[in-house]
């Protein structure tokens, strides 16, 4: 998946945003003359711009060689295809695909019990993600990488500015906010930190998790 934040400048440019909104709609890969022609630019302009996109993760590129294939200088021409993930940006973060795989994947594995077998999965999902990060920075650093806006207190307790879950948790309180607490729970085992509790504490503006020492 693009990063986001290098994906969005890439795409400021507007011929850059033109070259991938076109190769976005092809169903096949597209060379750096077509991209040109549709964008009405030269071909070494559009190639400049389509490896900018390259860079930041929206498109993929290949050499592909084949009969009828215009050559450049002797070589396969170079073509370009749109990532498969798309890019989705929201601001402040919201992390709704999360809650989506766990919400399905726990259908599937408990259909009577969905709503206990999301909250194990949620801090399954949780630990292993705090594990991957161990050693890498705390326990702040994570929870601002995952768009939580943690701020902590003069008396240590870490409230959560932002709600990646915001819209769901407005919907369904109990179920998203118990996933929520579940998965920052997990996230803290894998981290190993032992001196934060995550707990529910609603409030307006904030997320329903604080940390308490």
């Amino acid at each position: 998946m693009p990063d986001r934040w290098s994906a969005v400048v890439a795409l400021a440019d507007a011929s850059r945003r033109a070259l991938y909104e076109y190769v976005r709609r092809q169903d096949r890969p597209v060379s750096r003359e077509e991209a040109g022609d549709a964008a009405g630019m030269s071909r070494g302009l559009a190639a400049f711009h389509l490896e900018k996109l390259v860079d930041a993760g929206l498109l993929r590129s290949a050499v592909q060689a084949g009969a009828g294939r215009r050559r450049v200088r002797g070589r396969a021409p170079k073509v370009y295809q749109a990532d498969d993930e798309g890019l989705a940006i929201t601001i402040p973060e919201r992390r709704y695909e999360l809650v989506a795989e766990i919400l399905a994947d726990a259908v599937a594995a408990e259909p009577t019990d969905a709503g206990e077998a999301a909250r194990r999965l949620a801090a399954g999902r949780g630990r292993e993600l705090g594990a991957r990060l161990r050693g890498s920075g705390g326990v702040t650093d994570a929870l601002t990488g995952l768009g939580f806006e943690p701020e902590t207190a003069d008396d240590g307790v870490v409230a959560l500015r932002n709600c990646p879950f915001h819209a769901l948790a407005a919907r369904q309180t109990e179920l998203v906010c118990g996933l929520n607490l579940a998965y920052v729970e997990g996230l803290l085992q894998g981290l190993e930190v032992t001196g934060l509790k995550p707990r529910l504490a609603p409030r307006p503006g904030y997320c329903c998790v604080e940390l308490s020492p």
